[in-house]
Parts: structure tokens; sequence; C-alpha cells
């Protein structure tokens, strides 16, 4: 027999009292699981929920005028469309382009999107460059006119104004992209430094450029035509001439020839007078130094001083005198091979001329010309 059977009865009795633990933490533990489940499921739900609603297409509307500039981030092109409600989370569209590999061929320029578009015809609109076409305005400048000309044409136009552009043409200073100027002499000798350089097009720019926007735009003509010469300068470096002086016998013979076939004869009459050393006498000098043409030169006209004076004065004048077309510009540089060094203009009204070796010739020309302007 035990000799503590009471005790042990006791503890027997205790031990009976406390349920098995096991169940109950069970119980706790799933509950903890499905909840924490449950809230995972539901932060998934409303993420997903999120990123659906940002992307998917936005609230039909009207057009809008969306700009992109020059150096735009893909990001800040997002910022401007959610602006305008033609996206509905910058934020979104920006891990959409990188999910894509899109954004980094996106073209500048205006372009007109409605809210409602899909995001992919969005990217595909940027991408392809569907920009808004400016508003342009179109002017023509005429071969042969002078920077004055000029100047008054585009006032006239609207433009630019008359004495913005006149600044602009007799500043000394260079032009991003242009490289014709910069053989222009440092003698600042010509009456306008741009005189030439502006080529004679029918141009089209944007409405509301400025006028160095107009001017940068004639240069850079300049500058295209000229490099449309195979060999320029092989054959300017043949002749022992600058472009400078080129561009001085082209405006020279742009104001003096009317018809086509005799650019090449009078180029080669202006060069033959300067290899003799002969003044060149070329009213269309004296003309520049006027106000305004005059049908006839009188003989103070030509007593002028001047370095443009080409009566007075020997070799060529300072620059050009005016805008030569191209085909003066060609005719300047590989002229007619004759022995004139003479030309009078007929007065038959057929705008040609009549050209001479030797001076008698010339007296002759003379008298034919009036002839047959009395008939």
């Amino acid at each position: 027999m035990s000799q503590y059977p009471q005790s042990q009865s006791y503890l027997d009795e205790e031990d009976n009292d406390y349920p098995s633990p096991g169940p109950r933490k069970s119980r706790i533990t799933m509950w903890v699981i499905l909840s924490l489940l449950g809230v995972m499921i539901i932060g998934t739900g409303s993420v997903a929920l999120y990123i659906w609603n940002g992307l998917r297409p936005t609230a039909s509307g009207d057009v809008k005028r969306i700009e992109v500039k020059n150096g735009m981030s893909p990001f800040m092109i997002a910022e401007s469309l959610e602006d305008e409600g033609i996206i509905r989370s910058a934020f979104l569209f920006k891990y959409y382009l990188k999910l894509k590999d899109e954004g980094t061929h996106f073209q500048a320029g205006s372009y007109d999107m409605a809210p409602g578009m899909k995001l992919d015809a969005v990217i595909a609109k940027l991408n392809a460059g569907e920009t808004v076409k400016a508003e342009t305005i179109k002017f023509t400048i005429p071969e042969g006119f002078t920077v004055k000309q000029i100047a008054d044409e585009l006032n006239e136009k609207g433009i630019a104004s008359q004495v913005e552009t006149m600044k602009l043409v007799d500043a000394d200073r260079k032009w991003e992209d242009v490289d014709a100027i910069l053989q222009i002499p440092a003698t600042k000798s010509e009456l306008h430094r741009l005189e030439g350089y502006l080529f004679p097009e029918t141009y089209e720019v944007k409405k509301g450029s400025t006028a160095e926007d107009v001017v940068h735009r004639m240069l850079s003509e300049m500058d295209r035509k000229l490099d449309s010469i195979p060999e320029l300068d092989e054959t300017l470096a043949a002749r022992g001439i600058t472009l400078h002086q080129l561009l001085t016998v082209a405006s020279l013979v742009e104001r003096e020839v009317v018809v086509d076939e005799e650019r090449g004869l009078v180029a080669g009459v202006i060069y033959n007078r300067l290899k003799q050393d002969m003044p060149l006498q070329i009213d269309a000098t004296v003309q520049y130094l006027l106000d305004k043409q005059k049908e006839r030169l009188m003989e103070k006209d030509l007593d002028v001083d001047s370095p443009y004076n080409t009566y007075k004065t020997k070799g060529l004048p300072p620059g050009p005198i005016a805008s030569p077309s191209l085909k003066s510009i060609q005719a300047a540089l590989s002229p007619e091979t004759t022995d004139y060094v003479y030309y009078v203009t007929k007065k038959d009204g057929s705008h040609t001329h009549l050209f001479a070796k030797t001076y008698k010739q010339h007296l002759r020309n003379i008298e034919l010309s009036n002839e047959t302007a009395k008939q």
C-alpha cells in the first residue's frame, strides 16, 4: 500500500481540471492565416484595380493640343498628357513605357490628341511624329533684290520689321550653322554686311517667326545652294578668287542681265576688264548707292565718291550689290571665254546686249542700239 494515497489522488484530480491546448491553438493559427490571406488578397486586388483603372482610357472629350519640346523626358511628356486628361496616371504610364520598351523615340512637335485614346495609340502617335502642321506664311524674294528691298518686302507682308531686318543684315555677328558669311572680309567696307548672302527664293516659314528666324533661313539657303555646286572650292582656287568675290561678280551679272543665255558672256566681260585693269563701269553699282533706281544715270551720279562707283574706282566693289540667283553664281564661277570687254543694251525691248572687243566696235553697237530704238 502507498504511503501517500490521498495526496496522489489529489494531484490526479487537479490534472483532470485543465483541458488539452491543441485544438484551441490550431483554431487561432488558422484565423490568423486566413486574416493575413484576406488582407493580401484585398491588397493585391486593390493594387490590381489601381493599375487597371490608371491604365484604362480616360473619358472621351474635346481634342487637346499637346506640346512636346526638344529635350523633354518621357516622364515629362507623361505629366503633360495627364494634365490635359489624355491619360489617367503619368506615374503608371512611365512604367508602362518601360514595360513596352517605349519612349526613347518620341518626336518633338505639337500634337492633337483626344481624351479616350488607348495608351498604345498615344505611344504610336508620338513615335510616328504625327504632329500638327504649324500655320505658315509664304513669301518670295525676287532674284536681284537688295537687302533693303528684302527688308521692305518682309515689312510689307507683315512678316518681319524693316528696322529689325536691317539691324540684322548690318550686324557683325556669327550665325549658327552658316558658313558662307565666314568669307566676308573683315574690312567692313561693305554698305550692308549681308548683302548678297540672302538667297532669293520662295520661302515658307512658321507664322510668328522673328526677323532673326527669317534672316537665318535665307542665309542657310545660300549655304545649301552653294553646297550643291560641284567642286566649288577647287574652282574658286583655280580662278584665284574668294567666295565673297564670286558672289560680288554674280550680283553684278544678276543686275545687268535679263536673258539667261547672256549671263556667262557678261561674267566673261567683267573678268576681262579686271584682267586688263579697266574700270568695270557698271551702272548697277552706281544705282546701288541711290535711294531709288533711275532709268538713266546722270553725269553727277557717275561722279559720286564711293568704292561702289565702278566708273571712278577700278576693281570689284567691296561686296555684292544684290542677291544673285544660282544661275548668276554659276555664270560667275564658269564664265564664257571671249575677248569681249564692252557691251551695250539693245533698245528694241529684247533686254539683250551687243558685245564688242574694241571701243570702236562698241561705239558702232551704241549706234545700232539707238537705231533699233527709233524703229
